[in-house]
């Protein structure tokens, strides 16, 4: 691994034998034992990955988001922490922190997420479920439920 293509900032809580592939930007955020953080991932500050995760390349995890342990997050999955999105604050000049509202969202444990995959602020997405992939999650997933496509809507349950 070499280092002169992570960026892994000083305030970033990497547990035991954590895998982090060439180009990754990594700051202020937790990844727990045995997870694999694949090329092109960025994880801001305050996200946390849970023990045993597989993050696939070119993913953007944000502020907010909570991933327990043993979920799978295919190839460019995007995390949403701010549900009215703007460049400016009102007063017209570039928003700042204090100008938006972080939404949490949370993947419980052994979750699966597909390739693609967009997943809109403050939903839950319950154990085991499975999100298509290419697929639009706007609210809450069931767990051990398989949704999918724009907006994610439920196709079985599992056992």
């Amino acid at each position: 691994m070499q280092q002169s293509f992570l960026r892994i900032a000083p305030d970033v809580k990497l547990g035991r034998d954590v895998k982090v592939f060439a180009f990754v930007n990594l700051y202020g955020c937790e990844i727990d034992d045995e997870s694999k953080i694949g090329t092109f991932v960025e994880i801001q500050k305050g996200a946390r990955i849970g023990k045993r995760c597989k993050i696939s390349s070119h993913t953007f995890i944000c502020e907010g988001v909570t991933i327990e342990d043993g979920v799978f997050v295919g190839h460019s999955v995007t995390f949403i922490n701010d549900l009215y999105p703007k460049a400016t604050a009102n007063g017209g000049g570039l928003q700042t922190e204090a100008d938006w509202e972080c939404r949490p969202t949370r993947v419980k444990a052994g979750a699966s997420i597909g390739s693609g995959a967009t997943i809109l602020c403050g939903v839950t997405i319950g154990e085991g479920a499975i999100i298509g992939a290419g697929s639009v999650v706007t609210k809450d997933v069931e767990a051990k439920t398989v949704v999918a496509g724009n907006p994610a809507r439920v196709l079985r349950r599992l056992a």
